[in-house]
């Protein structure tokens, strides 16, 4: 029987496919987790309707709604000064979406709402490796590349909430160009799940006569898994793939340690599957471009959160920031 001192927080994050949530205690323990879709709603209420009825019986289970201290939610383009999800370009709804009012008038708690990237950096500094951190930057590679960056103990919002969108920062002049945003040479376009396939597409083409496990697929086959797989065997196109990324990517972190000259960088997201393959470029090329006041100085170190808890437990860890709790 759960304590009626005992409080929880829900946690959600609201993907462009599905959405994940489950209630939290202050440990980061995880009593109930569930997933509903996102893109079958055209409209936030309906979402909202559904995420209610779902998460009502885990609610009833730890002592009804007196006993959760709010929700925290993490969603791409989260505005955490307004609670509001802003032209975001992967979910079904569009224009500015006042998320947060809407929260809390269904559920009647208290809610909280930043992007899905600051959400994993706050569950980071609650309960994985950055705990005792004041200043790190929290960087996640997946189907793209987020950020959050936190100095002095406290997140970067800017002066309108979204500050830190180092995926989108320039580190390759007139580079390759981004599908999703038009920009070219972005750290996205190179570092993420989708610029590693890309970047082993350009180097099969770039020299045919080389062998390689790659070939072995059609081009519209290989993502990042393949290029692993691939990297693991031996393959040495696909080792250069991960090398070329590892450039890249360490260029860009030494920018953001000469800008913030924070105590860790972490490394969050399914690119890290590929561990060493990917830290030890990144790390000597991160060590090659800094000044040397920065040079060894930085842990760059990969998350211990758990994948599938993550996005859960940094939405959630977002209700204990709030003041007053």
């Amino acid at each position: 029987m759960v304590s009626q001192r005992q409080e929880f927080a829900i946690g959600i994050d609201i993907g462009g496919t599905n959405t994940v949530f489950g209630i939290v205690d202050h440990r980061g323990d995880i009593s109930y987790r569930g997933a509903i879709s996102t893109r079958k709603h055209n409209s936030p209420d309906a979402f909202i309707d559904e995420l209610f009825e779902a998460l009502q019986p885990a609610v009833d289970q730890v002592g009804g709604i007196d006993a959760i201290r709010g929700i925290g939610i993490g969603a791409p383009n989260g505005n955490y000064y307004n609670g509001t999800i802003e032209y975001a370009p992967n979910l079904p709804w569009k224009g500015v979406i006042h998320l947060r009012q809407l929260m809390t008038e269904k559920f009647g708690v208290p809610c909280s709402l930043t992007n899905d990237a600051n959400a994993a950096a706050v569950g980071e500094m609650m309960y994985g490796v950055a705990r005792g951190m004041k200043d790190f930057i929290m960087i996640t590679l997946g189907t793209g590349v987020g950020s959050g960056i936190v100095a002095n103990g406290q997140l970067v919002y800017g002066h309108d909430g979204f500050a830190g969108e180092l995926g989108h920062t320039t580190i390759i002049p007139d580079g390759r160009k981004h599908k999703g945003t038009g920009l070219h040479g972005s750290l996205e376009a190179y570092a993420s799940a989708t610029g590693v396939a890309l970047t082993a597409i350009e180097f099969l083409e770039k020299e045919p006569s080389k062998d390689s496990l790659l070939r072995n697929y059609a081009k519209e086959e290989i993502d990042s898994r393949v290029v692993y797989d691939c990297a693991i065997q031996g393959d040495a196109i696909a080792k250069e793939v991960y090398a070329f990324t590892g450039k890249v990517l360490g260029l860009a972190l030494a920018n953001f340690v000469m800008f913030s000259s924070p105590e860790a960088i972490i490394l969050f997201g399914g690119m890290t599957k590929a561990g060493d393959l990917i830290l030890d470029p990144t790390r000597e090329h991160m060590e090659k471009n800094l000044l040397p006041i920065f040079q060894n100085k930085v842990k760059l170190i990969f998350s211990e959160l758990k994948e599938a808890d993550a996005a859960i437990l940094g939405a959630s860890a977002l209700v204990w920031e709030m003041k007053g709790s």
